[in-house]
């Protein structure tokens, strides 16, 4: 039996599917690869730009943060300097008004030293028999050390015989004691040798300390303060029986309880807890200047507390 030769076809429909498909998959990589390719770069500019944006978004949001905290914190030092304010507000009129119910009792009391009437017994002692006894008897000269503290201001000099002749007075009334000191409201000594020591009282020492007293300007802020804390220091010790006179027509101060607070540490005894020293104060009415008012408010205080008397002269 014969064998027939069978012709060998390459390109048979089963080969061209293959080369189709592959062909068709290579050409859909390829459309694939290009989109994938320029797509992936507008995308990454989009994304890189969002980025940024919201970069700028926490940086902004940040400094509003910021912004905000402080803004917070001004307002609540704001309240708080409201409310100081309040405060020194309500303190303020308090003291107004304190310091208008004394001036309307020193203005009674000037009136009656203008009609020659004796004055009201002071009411800021709690002792109202005390006080009176202290008004009625008139100063207490039992000391036998006498300190003289003068304002030696410009309206001062003014009426300085009327200051002379009330010292003159005042030493008639201890016509004898141990010691005697006279120094200006700023604590300046009338005579610079017997500075932390005591004049002798003998009569010629006390002419001779008058007659320098008349010509006397030493320099004065017309606050007693200096020369009565110098007083209280130098000179003032438990034991003695002391009266410091201070005489004046203005305190230039600006308030009164330090001064006060000062007055009663230093003159104080610390075993006894009574003052050591009479502080009384002599204001005279000027009408060449001063403000006895301001005078008055803290003398009748010092005095007050120092088992003294304050008087007001015209």
């Amino acid at each position: 039996m014969k064998r027939r030769s069978r012709d060998l076809e390459i390109f048979t429909l089963s080969f061209l599917d293959i080369i189709s498909c592959g062909f068709g998959a290579v050409v859909l990589l390829i459309l694939l690869s290009r989109s994938t390719t320029t797509g992936g770069t507008i995308d990454t500019d989009r994304i890189a730009q969002q980025f940024r944006a919201l970069a700028q978004a926490e940086t902004t949001r940040s400094g509003l943060d910021a912004r905000t905290e402080r803004l917070t914190s001004e307002l609540d030092a704001q309240t708080d300097r409201e409310a100081e304010l309040q405060k020194a507000i309500e303190q303020a009129r308090q003291t107004l008004a304190a310091l208008q119910s004394t001036n309307s009792g020193l203005s009674e009391k000037i009136a009656a030293l203008h009609e020659n009437k004796p004055p009201p017994a002071a009411t800021l002692n709690t002792d109202d028999n005390a006080e009176e006894k202290i008004y009625a008897g008139g100063i207490p000269v039992d000391a036998n050390h006498v300190i003289f503290i003068v304002d030696t201001s410009g309206s001062m000099q003014s009426i300085w015989a009327k200051v002379m002749q009330q010292m003159e007075n005042i030493l008639d009334t201890h016509p004898k004691v141990k010691g005697f000191q006279i120094m200006n409201d700023n604590g300046i000594h009338i005579i610079s040798a017997y500075k932390n020591k005591w004049i002798n009282d003998t009569p010629g020492l006390r002419k001779r300390v008058l007659k320098i007293l008349q010509s006397w300007q030493a320099f004065s802020n017309s606050s007693p303060v200096e020369g009565l804390e110098a007083a209280l220091r130098l000179y003032v010790k438990p034991g003695m029986k002391t009266s410091i006179y201070i005489l004046g027509d203005d305190y230039t101060g600006s308030s009164y309880g330090p001064v006060l607070k000062t007055i009663a540490r230093l003159n104080t005894n610390k075993i006894t807890g009574e003052p050591i020293a009479r502080i009384h104060g002599i204001g005279f009415y000027n009408r060449q200047g001063g403000d006895i008012m301001r005078l008055s408010t803290l003398m009748r205080e010092v005095a007050r507390q120092s088992r003294g008397t304050f008087i007001a002269l015209d």
